[in-house]
């Protein structure tokens, strides 16, 4: 129940600290977001990953500044709940005109959750739904622009359109040949519309921000024509000398998923409305949920609420019970997941085996690690919660059992239901290994093949995933391998790769022990045959495409060229795509040849090395 009267003579106050200490992290996150335009320009691709580092961890600095701010001058954990209300009701009023209302909404739920015991976490406190309405916010501040720009080109001004649409971003580097790169555009757009005829209403609608993301810019938009949207993104890259060229004409819905996977990096995006961007986003990708939307664009927090409320929603209308996952059990994660929901819980264990010399606070740490580095399309995301509460009573035996042996220092059962304190969640995906067992020959030569080069693309981030058995990856609904165990990496130019010496005399070569000394981050990369390479059929097509893998120098170069500033490229889209492959100019700045593909597999986009 609300208040009958906003009678307490601090609550305001306290609202309008909790909207200044949000408006200067927008402020600061948007600045940084816009700043990425120069950073591209510039070339300064370590700056950008520094700048995405820094920018997750905005948030938590702008809430515990909060925090501090509301104890020190209000005593803010002292307050009784009906104060809290009058602080929410005047929150309320203050973002009644707010271009962020529902980033703001979040960032009330993170500060007073910090502030409050969790039995105070009600609906009454806390913006459980949305109380304002993110529907057709106008931003009229002349400087600020639209959210996207609308374009009616006839058949004879496309051409010119399209060049337009380009140089309205105010990119300061010269293109190549951007006459070239606007024919090659052309022709991908008349061949998407069948017939090549422009509609009465045919438009061009295009986002007034670049997405900037590794060493790409992308510019996002859709065709209409008619009653038809088509979707579309064309990714700007540099080369070797500083010059711009538009590398491919991405169109259609999956094409869009696979730009925005949930195991890729956040775009750094200049946004005024974050709602809108995310409304013209879910134009072009319908099924994408919003939660996942807002992750895409830098906005976790806000993205995890999202992913809670649709979860509480989601509970409240299936009836089936969380169970232990399906596959392999992990030594240092208890997986479960709820068979009609398509995600998976991850619990850290309280002890591992002794061979897993670990702690919860290193696995923390790389679980963090995977949060701030470039995913490159091969990790997934993941979100990560403190004091879930679960209904007990649909959790299955087996599952509780577990828990309990497992990870009780983060269990705790209240009355109905089970808090867990400390968990990750990801998307559930097939795991390698299952997926291996009945795949047919030309998916297992996909997937393997797949295997080799969600590696590759990991050590162009400068990842050594550490546990490389197939158990520890996934395989998406687009066909895409991607890992998802973190508590064994480490980047590649802290490991020390190594030969195995040479046997010192025939006991040493006729013993089962290691005769070497080996050191905590060495790796030897020939010894990874035996253990992942079992299967005859996996071991020749394993052989076929990636017995690279297996030779210390390819990891070793790789090492160097990271250690001396290298950042490679590794692109969101397939090879073939690529306007440079059908006129055979090398803008790229990595000139490598295409990888063989096996009769009938799609090319997962892998940039060679």
């Amino acid at each position: 129940m609300f208040p009958s009267a906003l009678d307490d003579t601090h609550a305001f106050d306290i609202a309008q600290a909790l909207v200044e200490g949000f408006n200067r992290h927008y402020r600061l996150f948007r600045q940084t977001s816009a700043e990425a335009k120069q950073r591209f320009e510039a070339a300064d691709w370590h700056g950008q990953q520094r700048a995405q580092r820094e920018r997750i961890e905005y948030y938590d600095r702008r809430v515990a500044e909060a925090v501090e701010r509301l104890e020190s001058e209000f005593g803010a954990s002292r307050l009784s709940t009906g104060v809290w209300q009058q602080i929410k009701l005047h929150y309320i009023g203050l973002l009644t005109d707010h271009m962020q209302p529902e980033l703001a909404e979040t960032f009330f739920n993170s500060v007073t959750t910090k502030i409050l015991h969790r039995s105070y976490f009600r609906n009454d406190i806390l913006f459980v739904r949305p109380a304002l309405s993110t529907e057709y916010i106008e931003n009229l501040e002349p400087a600020e622009q639209p959210t996207y720009r609308s374009y009616y080109p006839t058949r004879s001004t496309l051409r010119e359109t399209v060049r337009q649409i380009v140089e309205h971003f105010g990119l300061t580097l010269p293109f190549v040949d951007l006459d070239n790169d606007v024919s090659h555009i052309l022709e991908a757009v008349l061949e998407r519309l069948g017939d090549g005829r422009l509609k009465t209403n045919f438009q061009i609608q295009v986002l007034s921000s670049l997405f900037y993301r590794n060493k790409g810019a992308y510019l996002v938009g859709k065709i209409v024509n008619g009653f038809v949207e088509t979707p579309f993104a064309l990714p700007i890259l540099h080369n070797r000398n500083n010059q711009l060229y538009i590398d491919a004409a991405l169109f259609g819905v999956d094409d869009m998923l696979l730009l925005f996977s949930f195991a890729r990096a956040y775009f750094m995006v200049d946004m005024a409305i974050p709602s809108a961007t995310v409304q013209f986003l879910r134009s072009l990708m319908p099924r994408k949920p919003k939660a996942e939307l807002y992750n895409a664009l830098g906005l976790q927090k806000h993205g995890k609420n999202l992913f809670y409320r649709d979860f509480q929603y989601h509970l409240r209308h299936s009836t089936d019970k969380f169970r232990i996952a399906p596959g392999i059990k992990g030594m240092v994660m208890l997986v479960f997941d709820l068979p009609s929901f398509p995600f998976v819980f991850k619990v850290i264990k309280d002890f591992y085996p002794p061979q897993k010399d670990t702690t919860r606070e290193l696995i923390q740490s790389k679980y963090l690690l995977v949060k701030q580095h470039d995913r490159v399309g091969r990790m997934a995301d993941t979100l990560e919660y403190s004091n879930v509460a679960f209904p007990r009573a649909r959790f299955e035996d087996e599952l509780v059992a577990e828990l309990k042996h497992f990870c009780p220092s983060v269990l705790e059962e209240d009355g109905d239901s089970l808090i867990i304190r400390h968990l990750y969640i990801e998307r559930r995906m097939v795991p390698l290994n299952i997926y291996l067992q009945d795949a047919r020959p030309d998916q297992m030569e996909h997937a393997v093949l797949e295997y080799g080069n969600a590696i590759k693309d990991l050590v162009a981030a400068n990842i050594f995933p550490g546990d490389m058995l197939w158990k520890n990856f996934g395989v998406t609904r687009h066909g895409k391998v991607v890992f998802y165990d973190y508590d064994e990496i480490e980047y590649i130019t802290d490991c020390n790769f190594r030969r195995v010496p040479a046997p010192r005399n025939e006991e040493d070569e006729m013993s089962g022990e290691i005769w070497y000394a080996v050191g905590p981050k060495d790796v030897f990369p020939e010894t990874f045959g035996p253990f992942l390479l079992g299967h005859p059929g996996v071991r020749e097509i394993f052989m076929k495409y990636h017995a690279d893998l297996l030779d210390v120098d390819f990891w070793q170069s790789h090492k160097d060229r990271i250690g001396g500033g290298h950042v490679h490229d590794v692109f969101p889209y397939e090879q073939r795509r690529r306007f440079r492959h059908r006129v055979g100019q090398p803008f790229s700045s990595v000139d490598e040849p295409l990888p063989v593909l096996p009769p009938g597999a799609v090319d997962n986009g892998y940039n060679p090395l």
